[in-house]
């Protein structure tokens, strides 16, 4: 591609996969956010739950006094407490979407773009009620946020039985739910992102064409899936490159083919594609954000 990639989408980080230490909602936070606020590649940050009011504040302060827009990943707070959104135990549901609506909450506090969930594990025999937790989860969901202002909520679709093992999911059952949301809710979407692709065992086109008209938030990422004995096997989101992986320049820029032909990709209405990979070992995370940010300037050439 000639023209610049600025040009059709608007570039992003995911803070707390880059800085793990990050993910409970404590540690380095301001310290981290510094580093990705002064780099001018990217005009998104995408964070999750800050446990601490006033850390929040100075997040906030950071992001506007840097011109960054914020992007709410509320997935860390199911999966470091282990709740389902679509558990079959009401109690269990209620307690999980009570999280995502404080997240929701602070989502607002933070003038994000959007907020993003993931659904929860399931049983096979029990798959169509689980989908059915799901769809009540969401609807309240949405009604909650589009209540308090025009955020929109994301569902990001993950693996069915390699890691997370999410109820959503392969794409027929991710059309069948974004449309079902969408009829009555205009605020929500689906995310998107390349290192998931390899476990659900679909291609950029099989996966992203089906659900073109829903996809607002799309990320970048790479995956171990063909060596179970590998310690980042599964959804780990090492360095691009790694040894064994799936995804390199090649892999990221049929991906952004793929975004640039259903028309995700544009100059009109700039979505974000944010980058989210993650340290392996004593890896140095800016190195490993470095290592992102040349593979997808020489994806972006070959598309």
């Amino acid at each position: 591609m000639n023209e610049p990639m600025r040009s059709y989408m608007k570039v992003g980080l995911v803070h707390f996969m880059a800085y793990p230490s990050t993910e409970q909602g404590q540690g380095p936070i301001l310290e981290t956010l510094k580093r990705v606020a002064s780099d001018d590649y990217f005009e998104v940050v995408e964070m999750t739950w800050i446990k601490d009011p006033e850390i929040r504040s100075k997040v906030r302060n950071i992001i506007k006094t840097s011109h960054l827009e914020f992007a709410y990943a509320g997935m860390p707070r199911l999966l470091t407490t282990k709740q389902n959104i679509n558990s079959l135990n009401e109690e269990e549901r209620l307690q999980a979407l009570a999280n995502l609506k404080e997240g929701i909450d602070e989502a607002y506090e933070m003038e994000a773009l959007d907020f993003a969930f993931l659904s929860g594990k399931y049983s096979e025999d029990k798959k169509e009620q689980a989908y059915q937790a799901l769809i009540r989860s969401t609807k309240e969901l949405c009604a909650y946020a589009k209540a308090k202002g025009a955020m929109k909520v994301a569902l990001e679709v993950f693996d069915y039985d390699v890691d997370k093992c999410s109820v959503i999911g392969p794409v027929n059952l991710v059309k069948r739910y974004a449309e079902e949301i969408r009829k009555d809710f205009d605020n929500f979407g689906l995310m998107v992102d390349l290192s998931h692709l390899p476990q659900l065992r679909e291609t950029p086109e099989e996966s992203l064409i089906p659900v073109r008209d829903h996809i607002i938030h799309a990320h970048i990422g790479n995956a171990v899936v063909k060596d179970k004995s590998c310690p980042v096997y599964g959804d780990a989101h090492p360095r691009f490159g790694f040894p064994g992986s799936e995804n390199d320049v090649a892999e990221v820029a049929a991906y952004l083919r793929v975004l640039l032909s259903i028309g995700y990709l544009n100059k009109e209405k700039r979505p974000v594609v944010s980058l989210e990979v993650k340290p392996v070992g004593d890896e140095d995370p800016d190195l490993i954000i470095a290592n992102a940010k040349r593979v997808l300037n020489l994806a972006w050439d070959r598309v």
